[in-house]
């Protein structure tokens, strides 16, 4: 039998509904649809029924061939964690605001559902980054990130003393809120908001973005997907501590070495349709275009604008 995941923001107002409707949708057509643990109560509260329950962990959509998410950006990166190891691709359906991540939005549930049960969805796969943590030369910590691993302040009122590395090799010793190790996808996320380059998805690359830095040299930096990004904390006074897509937290004391190199393991993101990257920053961003005179083909495959 054919199989598909829900994950779903149960705390957004309307989602569970929302998510209970396409359910009947599949397992009108046949295909078994299964929800999280954390997710089920709120769902069947909503009238989804027969509904398979797998627990919320690393592994829950082993054997299905697709995990649908209701929600936003944040929601996505949750069902990137219990899909990790199975291979099984990310479809998101935007309820929350940007939704950077999400293939389409509420209105479009209806084509989604089309795809889904009639199957051949394109598939892409999106870089991910591997982090380490030493101390005293020991590895403490292992992580992984769809968008970024940042190294952040742990006080507001001190800043945090580093030493960024690339390739074995220092860079800059500064003062600053952190940096952020990103991603091409995560290039949207906080990298953007750090003051760093959008990079279209399928660029391979990983970037660096010191946040708030007191420093000679304290720019932005694209890398190799090959090379290995390193942070060091520093100094006397100031702990650190590392994010990961901001979900996923460790402790830094001062000596800890944060590495950061490309993941053994991508994330899958399903598409509906193919779509420029260019216009999907335009509409996510709402970033003004008026004027535009590309060609004629050009103008229809944007919209008409």
């Amino acid at each position: 039998m054919r199989s598909v995941l829900l994950a779903v923001h149960v705390a957004r107002e309307g989602a569970p509904l929302i998510a209970a409707g396409f359910a009947k949708v599949l397992q009108d057509a046949g295909i078994e649809v299964r929800a999280l643990d954390t997710d089920i109560a709120e769902l069947t509260e909503a009238g989804a029924t027969d509904l398979v329950c797998v627990p919320a962990a690393p592994g829950a959509s082993e054997g299905c061939e697709l995990t649908v998410v209701f929600g936003g950006d944040g929601t996505i990166l949750r069902a990137a964690e219990v899909c990790r190891g199975t291979g099984t691709p990310l479809l998101g359906v935007n309820l929350g605001h940007v939704g950077f991540l999400a293939e389409a939005d509420e209105e479009d549930l209806d084509d989604v559902a089309r795809h889904v049960i009639a199957g051949g969805l394109t598939v892409e796969e999106r870089l991910t980054v591997d982090v380490l943590v030493f101390h005293d030369g020991e590895v403490v910590a292992t992580n992984w990130a769809l968008n970024e691993a940042s190294v952040e302040k742990a006080s507001r009122e001190r800043m945090l003393e580093v030493i960024t590395e690339i390739d074995g090799r220092p860079v800059s010793r500064m003062g600053c809120d952190g940096v952020v190790c990103a991603t091409p996808t995560g290039s949207t996320a906080y990298n953007f908001s750090a003051g760093g380059p959008v990079v279209w998805p399928e660029v391979s690359a990983l970037l660096m973005v010191p946040i708030s830095a007191h420093a000679l040299f304290a720019r932005p930096m694209v890398v190799s997907p090959e090379s290995t990004l390193a942070v060091e904390v520093v100094g006397q006074s100031s702990t650190g501590i590392l994010w990961c897509d901001g979900r996923r937290a460790a402790e830094l004391p001062i000596g800890a070495r944060v590495e950061v190199r490309r993941g053994a393991e991508p994330v899958r993101l399903a598409r509906v349709h193919p779509a420029s990257f260019a216009d999907r920053l335009v509409r996510k961003f709402e970033l003004p275009v008026a004027g535009w005179r590309g060609s004629a083909e050009a103008r229809r495959a944007a919209g008409g604008r």
